[in-house]
């Protein structure tokens, strides 16, 4: 499979993000935690520059909580401040703001050397496409301020919002970057969802999907679906899960394509089971 996207407006996401850097004072990077290295913008590195961070690993309800761990200590090893959080059940937030409170110190120290009281810290949030900065905002800021969607490419525009205390949250569209070297990367974005499905091939990727589940453990198939995998090529295997659901099309075939949707949106979803498709290990 051929995966690529970069929309025209990344472009100039990028441009903007270099130019606002000067007004925030601690940026949040999200990335996904079952894919930390493939859900990080290479760019991201180069951008930031020396300006304090947080890798926030979201979705962290639906990794390995083994892995979590893994790669917060990976992160640590690199010097690099890391936070799971669950943004969608507000879990981790706390640590969170705790953490840039402390980051933040020397300028807020700063500023009241200079007269300057009530200047909010400013936070810029960075990250890919449907990797859930709109819905960290709506948990930070206890409301719905900002556009949420199940499909990558819902934010188009910088906006500030404020949150509650003296914290000021600058939102970016997300970015991509517009060649993925290592074909897994872009199998790893497609998975969990960073990717508009429109332009995938669903039937390859269950089977890609099917494939990658099976290496790290066949339990999490026989599980979910009650279908035995041992020695079965990953295409049988989803036909299989088809006939157990019912998944059927006139002339008792197996309508595969509703199958494979079947399997993606689980796995996207956590009920197939929490799983890390990346580990520190494997870099």
């Amino acid at each position: 499979m051929n995966i690529n996207w970069y929309p025209g407006h990344m472009k100039k996401t990028k441009e903007s993000i270099k130019k606002n850097l000067t007004l925030v004072d601690i940026v949040y990077e999200l990335v996904d935690a079952r894919i930390p290295i493939s859900s990080q913008n290479p760019d991201i590195d180069e951008i930031i520059g020396e300006k304090p961070r947080i890798k926030l690993l979201n979705k962290s309800d639906l990794a390995d909580q083994n892995f979590n761990l893994e790669w917060q200590n990976y992160f640590k090893e690199k010097g690099i401040h890391s936070v799971l959080i669950d943004a969608v059940h507000s879990k981790g937030l706390k640590e969170l703001l705790d953490l840039t409170y402390k980051l933040t110190e020397n300028k807020r120290k700063q500023l009241l050397r200079k007269g300057i009281k009530k200047r909010p810290i400013r936070i810029m949030i960075l990250g890919i496409p449907n990797v859930g900065k709109s819905t960290l905002i709506n948990s930070l800021s206890k409301r719905k301020g900002a556009k949420v969607g199940n499909k990558p490419g819902v934010t188009k525009a910088n906006q500030w919002i404020k949150i509650k205390g003296d914290l000021e949250l600058l939102d970016t569209p997300g970015i991509l970057w517009p060649k993925f070297e290592d074909k897994e990367v872009g199998l790893n974005l497609a998975f969990t969802g960073a990717i508009k499905d429109e332009l995938l091939d669903i039937d390859s990727l269950a089977v890609k999907l099917v494939e990658r589940l099976n290496l790290i453990s066949s339990e999490y198939i026989k599980n979910r679906y009650k279908v035995e995998v041992d020695g079965k090529d990953p295409h049988d295997i989803i036909m299989e899960i088809g006939k157990k659901r019912g998944a059927m099309i006139s002339g008792g075939e197996v309508d595969f394509s509703r199958v494979s949707s079947i399997i993606i949106d689980e796995f996207r979803k956590g009920k197939i089971g929490r799983i890390t498709l990346e580990r520190p290990v494997d870099l």
